[in-house]
């Protein structure tokens, strides 16, 4: 999986200085992104707090080991059953 190179607290950083009235391309430049990435961050982490972007990232993550989980006993189920049909 790609590491991401900016840190919560970085993102933050770089949509305040959106917010304060730094023009999109200038940051884009300055900071090495493209102003897609700028929009898409904006569109996920606007308006929130160092905190909370934090508090995303943990949810999102254990979402993501919740949902490997399910699928993993989805799978066991589908076996034993797959299994006692073949027995009787």
């Amino acid at each position: 999986m790609k590491r991401a190179r900016f840190t919560e607290d970085q993102i933050i950083g770089v949509l305040k200085e959106h917010e304060a009235g730094a023009k999109t391309a200038d940051l884009a430049r300055k900071h090495g992104i493209s102003e897609a990435t700028l929009y898409n961050w904006k569109a996920k982490y606007g308006g929130m707090d160092v905190s909370e972007a934090k508090r995303l990232k943990a949810l999102e993550d254990e979402n993501a080991k919740l949902k490997k989980l399910l699928a993993e006993s989805m799978l066991d189920a589908a076996a034993l059953r797959e299994l006692l049909a073949k027995k009787w």
